[in-house]
């Protein structure tokens, strides 16, 4: 499985992350979360490897959902609304294998060995 990156086209993260990337070279698959969501399964693997559905929600969003997200009472009420719509998403979602990141993380992303 190769690196994914998961964002929002006008994210300056995102385009930080991507730039990151091709600055060393390192392929990678842009997944546009306006365009396409990420599956229940690309969802619960990124939460596991970020220890926490909140680790990965954009609480500071300008929607009412983002607001609302706060007051639903379960995880898997939480995982609904970020499959229903993306855009409540922390971004860029940085994902290889069973590794990922949530937002800028350079200093981590070194560590990773990306040309397996």
């Amino acid at each position: 499985m190769g690196l994914q990156i998961f964002g929002k086209s006008k994210c300056f993260d995102t385009k930080k992350a991507q730039r990151y990337f091709k600055e060393r070279g390192i392929k990678f698959q842009f997944v546009d979360l306006s365009q396409k969501e990420m599956s229940k399964g690309e969802l619960q693997s990124v939460i596991s490897a970020v220890k926490g559905i909140d680790n990965i929600i954009d609480f500071d969003g300008k929607s009412q959902d983002a607001v609302l997200m706060r007051y639903l009472g379960s995880d898997a009420e939480k995982l609904q609304k970020l499959i229903e719509n993306p855009m409540l998403l922390k971004t860029p979602i940085v994902r290889l294998g069973k590794l990922a990141t949530v937002g800028y993380c350079p200093d981590i992303w070194k560590t990773w060995d990306v040309n397996k």
